[in-house]
């Protein structure tokens, strides 16, 4: 695995073949959130978007907690951001929405491997993310309430999108935990598997999502992000026509079909 110069201390970034990794590295705090952990995501999903050689990303963390998001022991000010930090924020005032996958998702689909606890800001990223393993032992909750916060990573807009209106109402309002068991009845996550093989889930799904037409996922992955439920169908279908267009006269397209007549895997090169 290729480590990149994008990585922090806090936000480990690696590529394997077509996949990024990204990994939150600050077990001995939970993997609660810092400036050097927000840069590191911030700059994984830009360069998820913009290197063509990059089809998908998987998120995971280190140690026995996936993420307890913003650092309460930190005070409300949180860590120091330091120089580095502070020059791109003034560039990008939403850094660190786009690092919690908030604002300007990257087109092309993140798959997240869970471990252990994932409350608060380690819930509402989990929302932005496509595709989601857990393990058995995780744990979920939008806990913002019970310490007299606003979950501002957008979990009052998104969760009851994604799950029934009174399940997100609950979580929201009493700031309770979740099992992954019941995270799973009610469409949060995807699969449950034992302690410890998340990540090995996870890298199934990146490697299936790879040997499919890297232009066709990205586009499918577009029209996941940005025809939402509040569009008329019929805009939608629309929008979603000028998606297909340049997938279906693309070689990948063409090659696809070949494959399929001569009955033999596809060999795609993302023109």
């Amino acid at each position: 695995m290729k480590a990149l110069d994008i990585s922090t201390d806090n936000c480990i970034v690696e590529q394997e073949g077509h996949v990024l990794f990204v990994t939150l590295n600050r077990p001995e705090a939970k993997n609660a959130f810092t400036p050097a952990m927000l840069l590191g995501m911030y700059r994984a999903w830009r360069r998820l978007d913009e290197d063509e050689e990059l089809y998908c990303a998987i998120l995971s963390a280190n140690g026995d907690t996936f993420c307890a998001g913003m650092d309460l022991k930190a005070g409300p000010d949180g860590q120091r951001a330091n120089d580095e930090f502070l020059q791109v924020m003034a560039e990008v005032p939403n850094l660190h929405w786009q690092a919690l996958l908030r604002d300007d998702r990257p087109c092309k689909p993140i798959v997240l491997a869970v471990e252990g606890f994932a409350l608060a800001g380690g819930t509402e990223i989990l929302q932005g993310t496509d595709i989601r393993i857990a393990a058995e032992n995780a744990v979920f909750g939008v806990t913002e309430v019970a310490r007299g916060l606003y979950p501002m990573g957008g979990s009052t807009v998104r969760l009851r999108r994604q799950i029934p209106y009174c399940i997100a109402a609950e979580m929201l309002l009493c700031g309770e935990h979740m099992s992954a068991r019941r995270a799973l009845d009610y469409g949060l996550i995807n699969r449950v598997v034992p302690p410890g093989e998340a990540l090995a889930a996870a890298r199934d799904v990146a490697r299936r999502i790879c040997d499919n037409g890297p232009l066709a996922v990205r586009a499918v992955t577009r029209s996941l992000r940005e025809h939402q439920e509040c569009m008329p169908e019929d805009a939608a279908m629309l929008a979603s026509d000028e998606l297909a267009g340049p997938v279906f006269a693309s070689e990948d397209a063409r090659e696809g079909m070949r494959a399929f007549k001569e009955k033999r895997p596809a060999h795609f090169s993302g023109r």
